[in-house]
């Protein structure tokens, strides 16, 4: 198979898969309302795991997920994670009672968790060198109009229908995803070599559900409380212990020192400085529409297109810039930043037109440095490594959001007025994206293939890539 094998309708199932599992990211959080009236009534804390049990497995499992993908099939990863998808949206739908709703939206996230990084690295094993800029923009805009997908379909879900509905309709979706990338996706070449290391799997994914949980509960609990230092104490010891066992083993799940690559922390650190601003502003903007200027739940998933505007326009003028990625991501980056400190300037008067042109500019920072963040990140690594790669882009990404929601949560805390506390938390968000603008910019490099593998990472003799299972046409 030639090294540009990539072809139409593979990419269009690809960016679809990857649509799909980012719209349940936000889809729940405007159903809060009618969720908080269902029968039984689920508890203040109910409701919180209900959003956030899909994240936090989602995120937790997304490097081990693409480790696996790497070892035993990144075809089989993505069509093991659609049917894990519809089966969490399955049981969340038919849930009596919010316990099994709450299991269901994590087997979803675990679902999702397969899906995302096998579909980004199908994408870099199929499109030759000078085709994988414009592929991983087609990438980024479907994980941007995942949010728009998921915040039009929770909107228009709340106004008009039952949470159930949303769940519901999933499990078809899914169910055609899944042909489709039989009938169009090609297998791509493993790498038996690597062992699955399960001691390493499990301290990795328990460190990051650790963080993530003292993140997602900190502004509720309070930052110095018992539960949420815990949380940290336990991610810290985790992942120390996981660093530890993986510097020892000769077959790790990935090696830390991987890290000594000043490209690879770069890009890491923007995605996930780019995603800690992008969902600190999406946590306030659905609750400023809402609560600030009246929209209704529909109008306001609406009102968020300006957002995937420039995600959908810039990232195919970016793609021509690829081999000079440092301005073009130091440019995305402060984009960001600015447009946030415009927004933090917000409050019941402002005109929505305005308002939408500070999004639009945030959006467009997001289409001129995400794609280029992205391949940074996975071409990083070994060939053979992709999943590896793309999980630990998307464990970035996702790292970056929760926290972006956690730093607007608090900063929303023992505010009467929701703009008053807006405007200060935008702003703090908005200051440390421009901050970490010149570290990312300073540390960047134009992406490159290793010339040899990562140590404890032994490279096969591989093909671009197969020709076992169905080739497009």
């Amino acid at each position: 198979m030639p090294a540009h094998a990539l072809k139409r309708p593979t990419l269009l199932t690809l960016c679809a898969c990857v649509l799909v599992a980012q719209s349940m990211v936000a889809a729940v959080n405007l159903l809060i309302p009618q969720l908080a009236s269902s029968t039984p009534h689920p508890s203040h804390t109910e409701l919180l795991w209900t959003v956030d049990a899909y994240v936090i497995v989602f995120a937790g499992l997304l490097i081990p997920a693409g480790a696996l993908g790497d070892r035993y099939g990144r075809k089989g990863a993505l069509l093991c994670g659609l049917a894990l998808f519809a089966a969490g949206a399955a049981t969340s739908a038919l849930a009596p009672g919010p316990a099994l709703l709450i299991a269901g939206r994590g087997v979803s996230g675990a679902g999702a968790a397969l899906i995302t990084p096998a579909t980004l690295s199908i994408l870099v094993h199929l499109a030759g060198p000078g085709h994988r800029a414009q592929a991983m923009a087609s990438w980024t805009l479907a994980i941007g109009l995942g949010g728009l997908a998921g915040n039009l379909g929770g909107g228009l879900a709340g106004q008009f229908l039952s949470w159930r509905a949303l769940f519901a309709v999933m499990v078809p979706l899914a169910g055609v995803l899944a042909a489709a990338v039989a009938v169009t996706t090609p297998r791509t070449a493993r790498s038996p070599q690597a062992g699955p290391d399960p001691a390493g799997t499990l301290l990795l994914t328990a460190g990051l559900v650790a963080v993530l949980l003292g993140i997602i509960e900190g502004p509720g609990r309070g930052w110095t409380s018992a539960r949420v230092l815990a949380a940290f104490a336990a991610g810290v010891l985790l992942l120390t212990a996981f660093t530890v066992h993986a510097l020892r083993s000769r077959t790790p799940l990935f090696d830390p020192r991987v890290f000594r690559s000043a490209g690879l922390r770069a890009a890491t650190l923007g995605l996930a400085t780019g995603f800690f601003g992008l969902f600190a502003l999406f946590f306030v903007n659905s609750q400023y529409l809402q609560e600030v200027k009246g929209f209704g739940p529909a109008t306001t998933g609406v009102a968020i297109v300006p957002l995937i505007t420039g995600m959908a326009l810039v990232p195919k003028f970016a793609a021509r810039w690829s081999a000079r990625p440092r301005p073009v991501v130091g440019t995305g980056l402060a984009l960001i930043g600015a447009g946030l400190l415009a927004a933090s300037t917000a409050d019941a008067h402002t005109p929505y037109p305005l308002y939408a042109c500070w999004l639009l500019v945030i959006s467009a920072g997001t289409g001129l440095a995400m794609p280029a963040l992205t391949l940074g990140v996975v071409v990083s690594l070994p060939p053979h490594r992709a999943g590896l790669g793309s999980g630990l882009g998307t464990s970035a990404r996702e790292i970056g959001a929760a926290l972006g929601v956690a730093v607007a949560g608090t900063g929303l805390a023992g505010h009467t007025g929701f703009a008053n506390g807006m405007g200060p938390a935008l702003r703090v968000v908005g200051t440390v994206v421009l901050l970490a603008t010149a570290v990312v910019v300073t540390g960047y490099r134009t992406p490159a293939r290793p010339s040899r593998p990562t140590p404890g990472t032994p490279a096969p003799a591989e093909p671009t890539t197969t020709t076992a299972g169905p080739t497009p046409p």
